[in-house]
């Protein structure tokens, strides 16, 4: 198995059948849903030192680069359908300049 904390997991197959379990979990404990916040709490805890590749850390999400991205605001004055069609047209274009430059 790879390096703990690492975030890396040698068998898709384990992280596949980690999450599954993680999420059953969830379903049937969370609060919110009649389950014991008590034992929620534990069992989040449990999960997360059983994570494949190590407990998630601070570091990870650091070096994830899907939370470098800038928040992007559009005019809530507009519809939705326009509103999706201007992050859309956004989207297009930032993946077009990307393009030019590699």
């Amino acid at each position: 198995m790879s390096d703990a904390g690492s975030g890396a997991v040698d068998d898709p197959g384990e992280e596949a059948r980690w999450r599954a379990e993680f999420r059953a979990f969830v379903r049937e404990h969370h609060p919110d849903r009649g389950g014991d916040p008590d034992e929620f709490v534990a069992g989040l805890a449990r999960f997360a030192e059983s994570r494949p590749g190590g407990p998630a850390t601070a570091a990870d999400a650091e070096d994830d680069p899907r939370y470098d991205r800038p928040v992007e605001f559009t005019p809530v004055h507009h519809p939705f359908p326009m509103r999706v069609a201007i992050a859309l047209i956004r989207t297009v274009r930032k993946q077009r300049a990307a393009r030019r430059t590699e």
